[in-house]
């Protein structure tokens, strides 16, 4: 695989040809400089191009590279939290705008699939949070209630609602919630690239951004090209992928690789019955499965993997085994494609702001909910960005680097064991 090229993945073999996005050959001038081609990035860029900035996006690879090229394809509009307890953090003053912008998150989504006529295989027919034991259920139907009260479609589901969405009977209950959906993640963000440079915005990927410098008014960044951008304004939007370009920035998130497997494309009756209204669906234990149907009839399945990328398909044979399990009915299972991103992970569960200095803004920390979150980011940091008294719902925080991070594969490895004995306990 040459340097920059996207990791082989159902996403990759299937999307639709990326716009062309050359390497910066020539030092520039910008508004706003964009570090990172991702979800967070891209809507940035779309919205403050959309309102007349002149927008650069340097990606060190390929838009879309990331964790924005590779995950589940989930569009899911909620936090870890659910609202009544974002209220019991900041109060109902600073809640309630993160609420509301957390819950429209997904409406930005689909809103930008169909005005900019992006090609991503939009189903939006909900998503199922699912629980395997009868004492959670109610904490699931809770959710609901509360997301129902600020205006979310949301079903309280029992166990015989559930399998009839679901085609099988291993779930004591869960919630569906309406506002959310699927997408085809990778084609998704080749249209917002080329949204944004319908608009204006330049594009480039194969620039990396070594250093950055302030300059009385103005940012400069050096590359790996040669060239350079100065600009007034920075965003850094690089999420499970950050590196150290920011001082400490690395340091606060943990980079946890999810794990994805896609089956050939299932047929039969049995097949059919299998999400049949095209829900996504994903598990409320702590360790989480996550799965959905594609356009094509595969059915995915993912979830947390190891610290290290994997190596071979035997890295996956926890998804494989889980997915046989919950669909018995389907027998053997033939599996396409195998691949692996890493999400970020903050300490708090929450999105993370940060404005450091002037002109300076950083935005990670999506924890898994990365579709909806980080679009809604990349619109509310534009707003801010064009304009600093404008109402941003995201709360924004210092810099706090996670203590003894250097040992984050032995956090992760301890949660994933600790999480896994609780989840086998309840």
């Amino acid at each position: 695989m040459s340097a920059g090229a996207l990791p082989p993945s159902l996403w990759a073999a299937t999307a639709p040809p990326a716009p062309p996005t050359p390497p910066l050959a020539e030092s520039r001038r910008a508004d706003v400089l964009i570090v990172g081609g991702g979800f967070t990035g891209l809507s940035a860029a779309l919205h403050l191009a959309e309102a007349g900035a002149q927008v650069c996006v340097l990606e060190a690879h390929e838009p879309g590279w990331g964790a924005s090229g590779r995950n589940g394809g989930q569009v899911n509009p909620t936090l870890k939290h659910d609202p009544d307890e974002l209220v019991r953090i900041f109060g109902a003053e600073r809640a309630e705008p993160l609420i509301d912008a957390v819950s429209g998150s997904a409406d930005l989504v689909f809103d930008l699939i169909a005005r900019h006529g992006i090609d991503c295989q939009p189903v939006r027919n909900g998503w199922l949070q699912l629980s395997y034991s009868e004492k959670d259920v109610a904490g699931l139907h809770a959710r609901a209630a509360q997301w129902a009260r600020r205006g979310a479609r949301t079903e309280a589901l029992d166990r015989a609602a559930v399998a009839a969405r679901l085609g099988t009977d291993t779930f004591a209950g869960g919630w569906l919630d309406g506002r959310a959906g699927g997408i085809q993640p990778l084609a998704y963000t080749r249209g917002l690239v080329r949204a944004a440079q319908g608009l204006g915005a330049a594009v480039h990927g194969g620039t990396e951004v070594t250093a950055l410098e302030r300059r009385g008014t103005h940012w400069h960044a050096s590359t790996s090209t040669g060239a350079s951008v100065t600009a007034e304004q920075v965003l850094i939007a690089t999420n499970g992928y950050t590196g150290a370009l920011w001082p400490g920035l690395k340091r606060t998130v943990l980079a946890a690789n999810s794990f994805i497997v896609a089956t050939e494309p299932l047929k039969g009756a049995a097949a059919h019955a299998i999400l049949p209204r095209g829900e996504t669906a994903s598990t409320s234990q702590r360790l989480l499965l996550y799965f959905r149907k594609d356009a094509q009839g595969r059915l995915l399945m993912g979830g947390r993997g190891h610290f290290a990328d994997p190596g071979g398909p035997a890295d996956f044979a926890h998804l494989e085994r889980s997915l046989e399990l919950l669909f018995p009915q389907l027998g053997p299972l033939r599996y396409e494609y195998r691949w692996a991103g890493r999400i970020a992970v903050t300490r708090d569960f929450m999105p993370h702001v940060h404005t450091p200095a002037p002109g300076m803004t950083i935005a990670l920390g999506y924890n898994g909910r990365g579709i909806a979150l980080a679009t809604s980011m990349g619109r509310h940091v534009a707003a801010r960005m064009l304009d600093a008294g404008a109402d941003f719902p995201y709360p924004v925080s210092p810099i706090r680097p996670i203590p003894l991070h250097g040992l984050q594969r032995f956090y992760i490895a301890g949660g994933v064991a600790w999480y896994s004995l609780l989840d086998r306990l309840s």
